[in-house]
C-alpha cells in the first residue's frame, strides 16, 4: 500500500491586507527539486523557479485562503487553521499522515495529522507547501499593487512597514485591509469610527 505524506504550511499571517494562504502538497518519493528549503530561506526568483517544478512533479497538491472577513470573525489564527484544512480537503489524493507547519492542528481533518514545529526547515513536503503558499500569496499582492500602486504592495507584501503605513495615513484603507489588525483598527477609531460598529469589532488593540 502506497503512503502518502502530506506537507502543510501557510503564509500571509502577519500582513495588514489581504488573505491568509495555506498549501499542503504531497511529493512523490523520488523528485528533482534543487535548493528545496523553508520559503523564508530562499530569493524570491528561486521560489518561483521551484514553485513551477512543485507543482510539475507533485502526486497532488492545493492551495487555499481565509480572507479579510473571515480573518475579521474567526481572527488570523482561526482564520489560518480554516485555509490549511481547505487546502488538506481539496488534495485529489487522500493523505496517510498530514505533516503540519507549526505546533497546531485544524479541527475535524479527515486524516491523521501531526504538528510538527519548524517543520519548513525538517520535511521536504512542508518546505514545498511553504513555497507553494508563499508564492501564491506574492502573487496576489502583485495583483493587489497594480490595482492600488501608491500602496506600494510589490514592494513590502502588505507588512506594516513605513512605506505602507504612511500610504494608509495619506490615502486611508482599503477594503482588503485587515480591519481587525492593530494598525488598521487604530486608523478607523482615528477617521471612521463607524466601520469598528459595521465590522463588530471591539477596540482592543493588540
Amino acid at each position: 500500500m502506497a503512503v502518502y505524506i502530506a506537507g502543510v504550511d501557510e503564509a500571509g499571517r502577519g500582513p495588514l491586507i489581504g488573505s491568509v494562504f495555506a498549501a499542503a502538497v504531497i511529493l512523490p518519493a523520488s523528485y528533482d527539486l534543487p535548493n528545496l528549503n523553508d520559503s523564508k530561506k530562499i530569493s524570491e526568483k528561486q521560489r518561483d523557479i521551484l514553485s513551477t517544478q512543485i507543482k510539475e512533479q507533485a502526486i497532488s497538491f492545493a492551495i487555499a485562503e481565509a480572507n479579510v472577513d473571515e480573518i475579521a470573525k474567526l481572527n488570523i489564527l482561526h482564520a489560518t487553521m480554516l485555509a490549511m484544512s481547505r487546502a488538506i480537503k481539496m488534495l485529489s489524493i487522500s493523505p496517510t499522515q498530514v505533516f503540519i507547519d507549526g505546533n497546531r492542528i485544524p479541527q475535524d481533518l479527515p486524516y491523521p495529522a501531526v504538528a510538527i514545529v519548524g517543520g519548513d526547515k525538517k520535511e521536504p513536503a512542508i518546505m514545498a507547501a511553504s513555497i507553494l503558499a508563499k508564492t501564491a500569496r506574492d502573487a496576489k499582492m502583485y495583483q493587489l499593487s497594480q490595482k492600488y500602486p501608491q500602496y506600494l504592495l510589490h514592494k513590502n507584501k502588505g507588512y506594516g512597514t513605513k512605506d505602507h503605513l504612511d500610504a494608509i495615513e495619506k490615502y486611508g484603507i482599503l477594503p482588503e485591509h485587515r480591519k481587525d489588525f492593530a494598525p488598521i483598527k487604530k486608523w478607523i477609531a482615528n477617521n471612521n469610527p463607524s466601520l469598528l460598529e459595521d465590522n463588530n469589532l471591539t477596540m482592543q488593540l493588540f
